[in-house]
């Protein structure tokens, strides 16, 4: 029987493109555990000489490596692309930081120094400055060395969440005011945990470029079909949503479950993301949802904890645990629903650090209950990363005002 309120889901996998897996695979000599993502097809749409690695796919979802239409590699770019935002605009880095005259004006309005200012990893930074920051509360801003962005790291003890988040607005909307083509501004927040150690949190909190346009996410909205993010996902895609889903505490982690934390400290998110994940599935179900569901996630682990550090052990283990859950998510979705994988953008491995990629991506789908024709939808039919969303839209019933968005061009 059609399930006549379905849900469409998509998981985004962060910074794990096509490229980007056959680096992994190339140099982890082990044997990989991904039965889930063998038998959902990663193995067909990779390069011949990994296909090994994988075992058979089923045969019953779709499967296919896409070229990102957007002309920058970049966590917001790519995540918009999904739902209809295509940006041919490209974004420069700030190699030698950011313009004194932009510090003075943000000091003014921040009412507190800035220092450092020079390109460096998230937690580099931190640990090299963290000192001087919590004796003088000043700001460190330093640029990225991936993403088109400035980044201020605050610990919590010293400047509250709340203001560190308005310290992000305010530095964002300078740079738009003095015409920075930056992206976004993050406040970077951390702590020191009883032993001293530096560890940044989940208060993390991005001010971000306008959409300048509406999303399948507006559209679904005002059709009363019921929009939830779990994760970064409505901080890159910042419109309305019905519900919003960022879990911090491992308190709400139910045990029953089996999650588990892959990195040895404990410092990967993905385990609060799956668990978002079921808990909008759950609220899905049991809640009267009469249009159906989007559900809109990112596991971020694979780009900030794995990725910009180049480990690639920790990566492959990483997306092994997402791998290993796949079962958990799938057992919870009816017929006719649908569960989309993904990826926003791939990550290449210098010498130095892991910066974000323009690769192909992949694009698995399945939909539950039927084999890979996906019950008669359309696939393949538009470009880049808005045939995510293509996909998402024709499951509730709103492809006609999807491919009417300026951006989706078949």
């Amino acid at each position: 029987m059609k399930n006549k309120t379905p849900i469409a889901l998509v998981m985004v996998i962060d910074a794990v493109g096509l490229s980007t897996i056959e680096h992994l695979l190339k140099n982890y000599a082990k044997d990989i555990k991904m039965p889930n993502l063998s038998r959902l097809g990663l193995g067909r749409i990779i390069s011949p000489e990994f296909k090994k690695r994988f075992s058979a796919a089923s045969g019953k979802n779709y499967a296919a490596g896409i070229n990102q239409a957007s002309a920058t590699a970049d966590s917001l770019v790519g995540h918009r692309e999904m739902v209809g935002i295509v940006d041919d605009r490209t974004y420069e880095l700030f190699y030698d930081g950011f313009d004194k005259n932009y510090l003075a004006e943000l000091e003014k309005r921040t009412g507190r120094k800035t220092f450092f200012n020079k390109m460096a990893g998230g937690i580099e930074a931190i640990e090299i400055n963290a000192d001087e920051h919590e004796k003088t509360g000043n700001l460190i801003v330093y640029a990225s060395k991936c993403d088109p962005l400035v980044q201020i790291a605050m610990n919590e003890s010293v400047i509250a969440v709340q203001q560190q988040h308005e310290i992000a607005d305010i530095a964002f909307k300078l740079a738009m005011e003095m015409k920075i083509p930056i992206t976004r501004a993050i406040a970077r927040s951390y702590i020191r945990n009883l032993e001293g150690e530096i560890a940044r949190t989940a208060n993390r909190y991005d001010s971000v470029l306008p959409i300048g346009g509406k999303t399948l996410i507006d559209i679904f909205y005002e059709k009363n079909i019921w929009t939830i993010a779990v994760g970064k996902t409505s901080d890159l895609v910042n419109t309305r949503y019905h519900e919003k889903i960022k879990l911090k505490e491992k308190d709400f982690i139910d045990p029953s479950l089996g999650l588990k934390f892959v990195h040895p400290k404990k410092k990967d998110s993905n385990i609060f993301s799956v668990q978002g994940i079921i808990n909008a599935i759950a609220s899905s179900k049991c809640a009267y949802r009469p249009f159906g569901a989007f559900i809109f996630a990112n596991l971020v682990d694979t780009d900030s904890l794995y990725g910009h550090t180049r480990d690639i052990e920790g990566a492959i283990k990483s997306i092994e645990e997402i791998d290993r859950n796949i079962p958990l998510i799938e057992s919870r979705l009816d017929y006719g629903d649908v569960f989309m994988i993904t990826a926003d953008h791939g990550m290449e491995h210098k010498d130095d650090y892991g910066y974000h990629s323009r690769e192909p991506l992949p694009l698995i789908a399945e939909r539950i209950g039927f084999d890979s024709n996906l019950g008669g939808i359309k696939t393949g039919v538009c470009q880049g990363l808005t045939e995510v969303g293509h996909i998402a839209s024709q499951i509730l019933n709103c492809e006609k005002e999807y491919l009417a968005l300026p951006g989706v061009k078949k």
